[in-house]
């Protein structure tokens, strides 16, 4: 357990490099932290066309890797980066990734199954052979699946054991059976799901890593039991279940050098837990920002979210006129469906001066709605982990969630007989459940010695990636067991 490990992280993005979602952010943290735990993590990724080799400082580290393709091969170039001392690989293909957008074409099946190809070719030109391959989501599920296939007796893997997470289980990477082909792996066939007639003519990558993946985590501990159920399993629950003994969860961290309100520059006024005081700077900051009037005592919640029916929005577009006649301010930050777009300019119009509405994508006003609201809310029809909670604490935003997935595990609803608990949280997914919930945040709220406890409580949680990155360090010794039980049984 004490022995440094090898690890290659393969992901579809990183930060600073490409962000869509929370796997980005994942994807440039965790690595980090392993490596302050003395591993040599290491992180593939494509070169999309906005990652600009003068920004991030590429060199090319091999100029031409011949990728198996079907029955013929195709080029690829490996560009290098070191990140805060953690070596970067970038997968570049004219053909594949020089795109505008990140994902969203007819051929992201060969695209993603190129890039994981050309992440294991590159390894065995480099002749640097990891310990653990950490798959994230469907774009990198096909390599667990070759390395049981048509790596199987590739003496470079032998000892390579696999880990695969599901990020969000509802994005699966559904392809057609002629992907087999591109894949190299038409001789071994479509694989049958134990329920479902659909998926089984069709390629699922998602559940290729399930399945092939030496062990398996999703990134909640709630998450990982609830996707074993119809309700949460998006029709994988079977291949999940068939894998249950192999199936983990571990909650994402959060970056605490990337959020931190003591020396967050984009936000009005520096703190931390113990000067909380100036922490109300802030809120009249994000007031003047959002057109709302000057109050620092009325209650102020926040959200920065995706406008989407996971995210809530469907019972939030029936509670806003109810949570609106409360006593509070409300300033919504983000973009999605454009039903949903359409229902919260028309609140914004209804209740100027009382609620806020942006409909875009702003960093800068992202981290002063963490710094100047006092309550943030996410109301998820499901939430593998989130992150937004975990910030919002960390800044002194006390968080108001359905109590589900990884916001289960991070919000305990606030008990005032015992005193205990960190936020507000409930159950049923409703519209009344959704404003209790929030009159229960007002009632607290005019306690001023129990907000602050409150918020301190948050601040000084700790959600760091160093806790998570111990965690995933055990998950890769038990992968690496797993894979030598493995090769025993196949061998006896």
């Amino acid at each position: 357990m004490d022995k440094p490990l090898k690890i290659l992280l393969v992901s579809s993005e990183a930060v600073p490099f490409a962000k869509v979602g929370g796997l980005a952010d994942v994807a440039g943290s965790l690595p980090k932290a392993l490596r302050r735990l003395g591993h040599d993590a290491r992180l593939a990724l494509p070169k999309y066309r906005q990652i600009h080799g003068a920004k991030f400082g590429l060199t090319k580290v091999l100029g031409s890797l011949l990728v198996p393709v079907g029955s013929d091969h195709e080029l690829a170039s490996i560009f290098g980066s070191v990140v805060e001392g953690m070596p970067i690989y970038l997968v570049s293909s004219n053909k594949y990734f020089s795109r505008e957008e990140v994902y969203g074409y007819d051929d992201d099946g060969e695209r993603f199954v190129f890039f994981c190809r050309a992440a294991l070719e590159m390894l065995k030109a480099l002749d640097w052979q990891p310990d653990v391959i950490h798959c994230n989501d469907w774009h990198a599920g096909i390599i667990p699946n070759w390395l049981e296939t048509i790596y199987k007796d590739d003496p470079f893997f032998a000892d390579t054991a696999t880990v695969f997470t599901i990020h969000n289980l509802s994005y699966q990477g559904i392809f057609g059976p002629k992907l087999l082909e591109f894949a190299d792996l038409a001789d071994y066939g479509l694989i049958p799901h134990p329920k479902d007639g659909e998926l089984s003519r069709v390629v699922v990558l998602m559940a290729r890593g399930i399945l092939f993946a030496d062990v398996v985590n999703a990134v909640s501990e709630k998450y990982a039991q609830e996707i074993l159920t119809p309700e949460y399993g998006e029709r994988l629950d079977p291949i999940l279940a068939l894998r249950q003994d192999r199936l983990f969860g571990i909650l994402n961290g959060l970056d605490y050098e990337v959020w931190n309100p003591a020396t967050d520059r984009e936000i009005a006024v520096n703190y931390d837990a113990a000067s909380l005081d100036r922490r109300v700077e802030n809120k009249l900051a994000l007031q003047r920002e959002a057109g709302l009037p000057l109050d620092p005592d009325i209650l102020l919640v926040g959200m920065i979210s995706r406008l989407a029916d996971q995210k809530g929005f469907d019972i939030l577009a029936e509670a806003i006129d109810s949570l609106l006649e409360l006593d509070l301010q409300f300033v919504l930050l983000g973009t999605g469906e454009e039903r949903y777009h359409r229902t919260f300019a028309k609140v914004a119009g209804k209740y100027q001066g009382q609620a806020a509405v942006f409909l875009k994508f702003d960093g800068a006003l992202a981290r002063l709605i963490y710094a100047g609201s006092d309550a943030f809310l996410m109301p998820s029809r499901f939430e593998p982990c989130g992150l937004g909670q975990l910030i919002a604490m960390r800044y002194g935003s006390v968080p108001i969630v359905r109590s589900i997935g990884g916001l289960a595990d991070t919000v305990q609803s606030f008990d005032p007989t015992a005193g205990q608990g960190n936020g507000f949280a409930f159950s049923d997914y409703s519209e009344e459940a959704l404003v209790a919930a929030v009159k229960r945040t007002l009632e607290t709220y005019r306690r001023k010695d129990t907000w602050r406890t409150l918020m301190e409580r948050g601040m000084r949680a700790d959600f760091s990636w160093e806790v998570s990155a111990r965690k995933y360090v055990e998950l890769y010794h038990k992968a690496l067991e797993l894979k030598q039980v493995g090769r025993w049984q196949a061998g006896n």
